[in-house]
């Protein structure tokens, strides 16, 4: 388990401080979106996929979940993962809601919220959670360690991203989810599946599962979606 190196901001939350990366565009200002790690923790993937938005005109911000920690691990990031609390993690990314829409350089009233494996699981619990808070959101390949609590609350447009050969999350499971969503919310998110498996935008590799073709597509669909719905 290595320490994370990249934190470079804190922000309040519930009442105590949590840790992040933040990137501010050229210009020094744009929409906020909220970027949630995967299961590996606040990675140099991640780090980079922050600067990815801010390069784009967003300021984005990564809590870092883990509390510095990070691994190449599977099995340790496995424990890491069913170790956090959903609700205490859910906590920290409504501290990085606040703190975005607080910031000085954030120019959009709401902001989005991008998140890859665990970190896509946790974009749809933020985003029930902070309600119209929340302008788009957008789960890549999102896993929960647990069932998702209720999704009533969500009211922002949703574009998800799967693989067609995801084990972790089959499409059969991502319908099942979609269907819930709009089940739960009346929100109908609009779920796109690519012939690719887990986690096929992390360009760090880890799981052999990397698609350039497919990942560019995903990515640029995602800018689309958070250039319509934020402002």
């Amino acid at each position: 388990m290595a320490e994370n190196p990249v934190q470079n901001v804190t922000f309040p939350s519930n009442g105590g401080t949590a840790h992040g990366y933040l990137a501010v565009p050229e210009s020094g200002s744009g929409p906020g979106v909220v970027v949630i790690q995967e299961w590996w923790g606040l990675t140099t993937h991640i780090k980079d996929v922050t600067d990815r938005l801010a390069a784009a005109g967003f300021v984005a911000l990564a809590p870092d979940l883990y509390g510095g920690s990070t691994t190449h691990d599977s099995d340790e990031a496995g424990k890491l993962m069913g170790e956090l609390p959903v609700g205490k993690a859910a906590q920290d990314l409504g501290g990085a809601t606040d703190f975005l829409l607080q910031h000085a350089a954030v120019t959009s009233s709401k902001v989005g919220a991008v998140g890859f494996c665990m970190g896509g699981g946790f974009v749809l619990v933020l985003a029930a959670q902070q309600g119209d808070k929340i302008g788009a959101a957008v789960p890549f390949y999102g896993v929960l360690k647990e069932e998702y609590p209720d999704l009533s609350g969500l009211s922002a447009p949703v574009l998800g991203h799967f693989g067609e050969q995801d084990s972790f999350t089959t499409p059969d499971a991502a319908r099942e989810l979609a269907d819930r969503i709009k089940r739960e919310s009346g929100v109908e998110p609009d779920f796109r599946f690519y012939p690719a498996g887990h986690a096929f935008y992390n360009d760090e590799n880890l799981m052999g599962t990397y698609d350039k073709e497919q990942g560019d597509k995903a990515w640029a669909a995602t800018l689309d979606f958070l250039r319509t719905h934020l402002s």
